[in-house]
């Protein structure tokens, strides 16, 4: 098994762990793209969701985030679309299996780096390390739509909001490229990059 075939296999997995009542509200699935200890070689995704209760709790504070920060914005995110229900990727205590396969991976395709190596070979190895992520975790949002697994595990197709902890301004890109654009075009509505070019 590949990393990317693992990391398919458990995100797929992880989207049996969320609510499924009518009732649910979940109205959003988040990828939360990170690292252990901030270090490009460990990256992991936190799967997780938000919902219109959560949305509605924040509203109703005294003094409420504007409402597309509340719907959207990871900063108001409760566990369950921070943290998320499940870890996978290169996190050997959440998923041993998945960071035994990364780091094979990557040393076979020449991106692993030690402590003591250069600081422009560490450099380039932790920008291509990060992008690749970065493109995985999008090729699985998009597997999530158009294999079906949103409507099989949750009973319709809903956004994917993903974000990186170390690259904020990452995140409109990576949600565009990894949604249908009707899904995305209430969170894509604060993209100001965007706007000024349709503008």
């Amino acid at each position: 098994m590949t990393f990317r075939q693992h990391m398919r296999q458990q995100a797929a997995s992880a989207l049996t762990e969320f609510p499924t009542a009518p009732d649910s509200g979940l109205y959003t699935v988040t990828f939360r793209i990170d690292s252990v200890d901030q270090d490009s070689r460990f990256p992991y995704l936190a799967l997780g969701y938000n919902t219109e209760a959560e949305v509605a709790r924040l509203l109703a504070e005294p003094s409420p985030p504007e409402p597309w920060e509340a719907r959207w914005n990871y900063a108001y995110f409760p566990p369950s679309g921070l943290e998320g229900v499940r870890v996978i990727g290169h996190d050997e205590q959440a998923d041993p299996r998945g960071a035994e396969l990364h780091g094979q991976e990557a040393r076979a395709a020449g991106l692993w780096f030690e402590e003591d190596e250069p600081e422009h070979i560490r450099d380039e190895r932790t920008e291509r390390l990060d992008a690749q992520f970065q493109q995985l975790c999008v090729d699985l949002a998009r597997q999530f739509h158009t294999e079906g697994d949103l409507i099989r595990a949750l009973g319709r197709p809903l956004p994917v909001i993903l974000y990186d902890m170390f690259d904020p301004d990452v995140m409109f890109a990576l949600t565009r490229a990894a949604n249908p654009p009707a899904l995305v075009a209430d969170f894509l509505s604060a993209d100001a990059e965007n706007a000024d070019d349709t503008g």
